[in-house]
């Protein structure tokens, strides 16, 4: 049974199973998850993340690992409360794999805008032109913004300029 109120944490645990306590553990089945219930003594303590939530496994598969790098190979499996996914197995990694490409797209996108932006700061740090100061860097922004609306037709300020944005 899950004790929310006692965790343990990952370092914790592995602290105690490298110092070679007895450590017991039960599997736990809560709705589509795993959770895992460290008993220690006459303790009882969920394995919880860094942030002090449980600790859940979608995959009976990926828990068993968990414990068996940990040291711990014998374990009871408390199955009262799950419920498996309505899906067969052969849907979840095709839903699955939907979710991996979104990550790997947005990956890929978020390498590329950073070689771009390290590319425009090296480029600026390479220019060899002086540097502006604050108001010289206004003046001229001011000019190019009055000779605006001499090259876009005498359109007035407002109606479709870059101030108009702002």
């Amino acid at each position: 049974m899950l004790t929310l109120d006692k965790t343990i944490d990952h370092a914790t645990l592995r602290g105690l199973v490298d110092a070679g306590a007895h450590v017991g553990a039960e599997v736990v089945g809560s709705g589509g998850s795993w959770s895992i219930v460290i008993n220690y003594g006459r303790s009882s303590q969920t394995l919880a993340t860094a942030r002090g939530r449980p600790k859940t496994f979608r995959q009976f598969e990926t828990l068993a690992s968990y414990l068996r790098v940990l040291g711990i190979v014998q374990y009871r499996v408390n199955a009262a409360e799950f419920e498996p996914s309505g899906g067969t197995q052969k849907e979840a990694p095709a839903r699955r794999s939907v979710k991996a490409s979104e990550r790997m797209k947005r990956a890929h996108e978020a390498v590329a805008y950073d070689a771009w932006f390290r590319g425009q700061v090296l480029a600026s740090i390479d220019d060899q032109r002086p540097s502006l100061s604050d108001d010289q860097a206004r003046t001229q922004m001011a000019a190019r913004r009055q000779a605006l609306p001499k090259e876009a037709g005498s359109k007035p300020p407002g109606k479709g300029t870059a101030s108009a944005a702002r």
